[in-house]
């Protein structure tokens, strides 16, 4: 006959294309929802500045959880002085500024930056060391809701800046 097919059923289960892509879907995103629980690291938020306009640019990092709040809010902090990833963002301290020191006593954060931190970024639109500080505070208290205050010192010598009371979540 013409038109008709000589074909033989082949033994087994078929299944339509797009049913398989389902299944492959739903295996990947379930692969990688087990390995994100698996790798146990803490979502942090940091916010930085544009370079074209200064304005504010926010990036979400997954660091390692830490055993202390000292420890978690140490890594926190030095993550910060690393800079943004986006190309277009500005870091809030020049690239040598180090953390010398931090302690985290009865809510409250002692951060003592090195003398650098005092230098204003000359490539910012709008450079200030203290709306950088101020950004920093923000972002500490953001991410680390037990703390109540920041007290920064540059070098042993403490600044004084306004504690922000309105901390967006």
């Amino acid at each position: 006959m013409k038109g008709t097919r000589n074909s033989k059923k082949k033994g087994g289960f078929r299944v339509k294309p797009y049913v398989r892509r389902l299944v492959y879907l739903f295996l990947l995103g379930l692969f990688t929802f087990i390995q994100f629980r698996h790798i146990n690291q803490v979502r942090r938020t940091f916010m930085f500045y544009t370079l074209r306009d200064g304005k504010p640019l926010v990036e979400d990092r997954m660091l390692s959880p830490a055993p202390t709040e000292e420890l978690a809010l140490r890594r926190y902090v030095e993550e910060t002085l690393l800079g943004p990833v986006a190309p277009d963002a500005l870091p809030l301290f020049p690239r040598e500024t180090r953390l010398r020191s931090l302690l985290y006593r009865d809510q409250v954060v002692y951060l003592d930056l090195s003398e650098s931190a005092a230098l204003p970024l000359l490539e910012a639109p709008k450079p200030d060391v203290f709306l950088s500080l101020d950004t920093l505070q923000q972002g500490i208290r953001r991410n680390f809701p037990s703390v109540q205050e920041v007290k920064f010192f540059i070098y042993g010598h403490e600044v004084r800046i306004m504690q922000t009371e309105a901390v967006g979540g």
